[in-house]
């Protein structure tokens, strides 16, 4: 079972090899680019460098991937002129390109299930309120960071940041940002948590497993 996971994480992270290269190949604007997918590549090397010492579930993996997906995308195309909902944008008549909505529920959505599993596996948090409270704490910490990161990529003045930044005009962009962090983390934390307790089970049984099998042989 713990070589299937293996094959099935390498899986994951070679069909991200070509969505890496067709985002940065051919990409709208290159600073625009390393600007948006900095935290691709800060996570791919962390996560590969953790596996061996802290791997985590397929739910989380899968979680992650899709995230990284979605922030090459944005990067490709710069999420103002994300191709698919400029379409929607025009055919539903909407104010503006919404696919940063989706980067930022992501933003929510996705780390939710990490601090969640980082929690309950290395500290001595249990299930309940108190896990909740601390998970919906970190992702809109994680999301008021990215807003100060973005401020300060404003005060540069540059095209490129005007992109990065994606407001299009909208005021109050940055407190709409925060709140889909927000209803993502709150809609991964009503959502998954039975998945996820099942995988969590599965691994630590797992690990058991390994470890009582390197006792036996020593």
């Amino acid at each position: 079972m713990t070589n299937r996971r293996s094959t099935f994480h390498i899986l994951l992270l070679t069909c991200l090899i070509p969505v890496f290269a067709w985002s940065v190949i051919n990409c709208r604007d290159m600073l625009t680019w390393v600007l948006e997918a900095t935290p691709v590549m800060i996570a791919i090397p962390l996560l590969i460098f953790l596996y061996r010492r802290f791997r985590l579930t397929s739910l989380v993996y899968i979680l992650i991937w899709i995230h990284l997906i979605i922030l090459l995308v944005g990067a490709h195309y710069t999420y103002a002129e994300m191709p698919l909902f400029n379409w929607i944008r025009d055919t539903f008549d909407l104010s503006r390109n919404h696919y940063d909505r989706v980067g930022h529920f992501a933003q929510g959505f996705v780390p939710a299930m990490i601090a969640r599993e980082v929690l309950l596996r290395k500290s001595p948090l249990q299930k309940g309120k108190w896990l909740a409270f601390i998970v919906v704490s970190i992702c809109l910490s994680i999301s008021a960071m990215y807003e100060l990161l973005e401020w300060t990529a404003a005060i540069t003045a540059s095209d490129a940041t005007v992109s990065f930044l994606a407001t299009q005009g909208d005021q109050w962009d940055t407190q709409k940002d925060m709140l889909l962090c927000l209803i993502g983390t709150i809609a991964a934390l009503l959502t998954l948590p039975r998945i996820h307790d099942r995988q969590l089970k599965k691994l630590t049984e797992a690990e058991t497993a390994t470890s009582q099998r390197q006792c036996a042989e020593v």
